[in-house]
């Protein structure tokens, strides 16, 4: 994309990639969505394209109904899109569920083994079979290693962030990329990232070209 004359940041959402934070010291759903927030904040006006992945459908959603006057058109690439009709933390639910229960994934009990989970750890199985099977194997040894928790947020948290609204969140065009052969979230959500790099810049870069 950078090759191609666009400006291009890759944000780690809180507690994720390279960003600092724990799990355990976010968490509200707002702090894990800070690093985009606070990231549009400090832009100026101009037309953006915003891209979300799996549960980053979620944070793109918030940045849109916050700032609708900044992006150009939102890129949900096999992502949670939920909308004014479509409840946010019931797609979120569904998903975590999914997730959490899947082969060799870890949960923590950080409050106690009578409250809910407060993490989820995914497990080298799950990484191996659906997140990195069609990598080389050295991608797996060094994901395996750098694997972080992520916090399970209530629904109730997750129902009072994302609140979208058809005056704002839908005045901003949308872009839903189906990958075929992505079997659900819950199993192979980054699939495409990982088998077809070229297809995937080649349409994210026709969709920046037209709405930019």
């Amino acid at each position: 994309m950078r090759s191609s004359g666009h400006n291009v940041t890759a944000l780690d959402l809180g507690a994720s990639g390279i960003n600092p934070k724990h799990a355990l010291k976010i968490p509200h759903f707002s702090d894990y969505l800070s690093p985009l927030m606070e990231f549009m904040t400090s832009l100026p006006a101009d037309e953006k394209v915003v891209v979300g992945h799996s549960l980053a459908g979620l944070a793109i959603s918030k940045a849109m109904e916050t700032f609708p006057e900044k992006i150009s058109v939102a890129v949900f690439l096999s992502a949670i899109m939920p909308g004014p009709n479509i409840n946010a933390s019931t797609v979120y639910t569904e998903t975590l569920n999914a997730i959490v229960s899947h082969l060799d994934n870890r949960v923590t009990y950080d409050n106690g083994p009578t409250n809910p989970p407060t993490t989820v750890i995914l497990g080298p199985k799950l990484l191996a079979a659906s997140v990195y099977h069609l990598s080389p194997i050295k991608d797996l040894a060094l994901a395996t290693t750098l694997v972080r928790p992520f916090y399970l947020y209530s629904t109730e948290d997750v129902a009072k962030e994302i609140v979208l609204s058809r005056e704002r969140y839908e005045a901003v065009r949308r872009v839903f990329i189906v990958v075929a052969e992505n079997k659900g979230l819950k199993k192979d959500f980054q699939q495409s990232l990982l088998e077809k790099p070229q297809q995937l810049f080649t349409t994210l870069l026709g969709i920046a070209n037209k709405y930019t």
